[in-house]
């Protein structure tokens, strides 16, 4: 899918380094790098820099899904961190469970090579 840079692109994705990857229909992949600005106190990635790569990534499945004419927020979003990342990169994968005329269900996947970190699900409200 090609959408222009700033369509993809926020200065919040922008601060926390995310990389868009993959755009389709209804689906989005974002990387994410771990720096030392992202790291908790026991030096791994923080649990907030996952869940925004999450949101991030949701938000762009969405725009995907509905068209970039079009704005959604997160109304809700649960997540489960399943293993800690010391070093390299994460990636999030995302996709539009259900798209209907006032929200979406999406559900997204981080992983770090073929190990997955955390797994999440979110709705988002159509604006």
């Amino acid at each position: 899918m090609d959408v222009p840079k700033e369509y993809v692109e926020s200065a919040f994705s922008q601060l926390l380094g995310c990389r868009l990857q993959r755009l389709d229909s209804g689906v989005a992949e974002v990387a994410l790098a771990l720096t030392p600005q992202l790291r908790n106190r026991g030096q791994k990635l923080h649990g907030g820099a996952i869940f925004s790569l999450v949101d991030i990534t949701m938000g762009l499945a969405c725009s995907a899904s509905h068209g970039f004419d079009q704005q959604s927020v997160t109304i809700e979003c649960k997540i489960n961190y399943l293993r800690a990342v010391s070093e390299g990169e994460v990636t999030c994968i995302a996709q539009v469970l259900h798209a209907g005329r006032r929200t979406l269900v999406v559900d997204a996947d981080v992983f770090q090579g073929d190990k997955r970190v955390a797994k999440a699900q979110g709705t988002f409200a159509v604006l």
